[in-house]
């Protein structure tokens, strides 16, 4: 079996600037594109994205897809080798290391983990068809927030913690008003957040919706409001809105890693040296949402996608491997 030299784990654009750095280093490199891990399919989550405003490059826009084809057919265009297979186990505990999904496997002496995060949902139906169809249901406010047709709506954020308020006071900078929507009866978010919160609400752009949980998700081609439960009482009612976004979380894709390299207490791949991309075991490098539970944009993870193909180029340099 022939070892190689750099082998990706993911393809959303973590994994694929990892291939295209590590390809146009001449590193040859394999890319495990996954199938259907974690609940997310070849390309990440932006797969389930229709349209992104924010990535440099695209003034008119593009949708997830097509950017994210553009990732991989650049990588590919530098030699980069794809295995549409999710990963189901690693051994870091010899070297080369071994990779293994179900009809293939493979030793490589450096490995980058680009497995990515999932948003938490709600698990509702119309939830989740409403949106993979961009029909105004989304985990991320400052992706898709200010797209014109939230402008001067009625908008829903579920969540009371600091990611919640976060992505609610971002979006009244668009909306009519915000509606927060959270189970209990107070906030989870810390001081700071709490402070803006009231602010926000004192002013007439946040109005919270206390002891409540979205039952439902309104509306045929475009959402056109929730139904929320009372937790309390069981009382049923209808809210209109035309944007939701669930702030309740992301899980990282770390269950491969798990007790074979640190992690942090929610659950992320933990990077040793600040500004750099190596793992707790030497030769593995992580980039994007599984090492990052503060930014989580596209453009943050290429750039960690950049950072550990130069890496591990860097290092596998150092070994005397090239």
């Amino acid at each position: 079996m022939s070892v190689e030299k750099a082998v990706v784990i993911g393809s959303g654009p973590a994994g694929l600037t990892a291939a295209i750095y590590a390809a146009r280093a001449a590193l040859s490199p394999l890319v495990f594109e996954g199938f259907n891990a974690g609940g997310l399919i070849p390309g990440g989550q932006l797969m389930y994205t229709t349209e992104v405003e924010n990535y440099p490059g695209f003034p008119d826009g593009v949708t997830g897809p097509l950017l994210m084809k553009a990732f991989r057919d650049q990588a590919e265009r530098f030699g980069t080798r794809y295995i549409r297979e999710d990963v189901n186990e690693i051994d870091l505990g010899k070297r080369p290391f071994v990779v293994k999904s179900d009809e293939h496997t493979v030793e490589t002496h450096a490995l980058i983990i680009a497995t990515g995060a999932r948003a938490n949902w709600r698990g509702l139906e119309n939830e989740q068809r409403l949106a993979q169809s961009g029909g105004g249901v989304s985990a991320c406010a400052v992706c898709d927030g200010a797209m014109p047709i939230y402008r001067d709506q009625e908008l829903v954020v579920v969540g009371g913690g600091d990611s919640a308020i976060e992505e609610a006071s971002y979006l009244t900078k668009f909306a009519g008003k915000v509606h927060i929507v959270h189970r209990r009866d107070q906030l989870r978010a810390g001081k700071a957040m709490q402070e803006r919160f009231f602010k926000l609400v004192d002013e007439g752009k946040m109005q919270p919706q206390w002891n409540s949980v979205v039952d439902d998700v309104l509306g045929d081609q475009f959402i056109t409001g929730v139904q929320l439960k009372d937790v309390k009482t069981g009382d049923v009612r209808e809210l209109p809105c035309r944007g939701l976004f669930l702030a309740i979380g992301h899980t990282p894709n770390t269950e491969l890693v798990k007790g074979k390299l640190d992690l942090d207490d929610k659950g992320y791949i933990k990077l040793p040296n600040p500004g750099s991309s190596h793992a707790s075991i030497e030769g593995v490098f992580a980039a994007g949402d599984v090492a990052d539970h503060l930014y989580r944009q596209a453009i943050t993870a290429a750039g960690t996608g950049c950072m550990a193909a130069i890496d591990a180029e860097r290092w596998l340099a150092a070994q005397g491997i090239e």
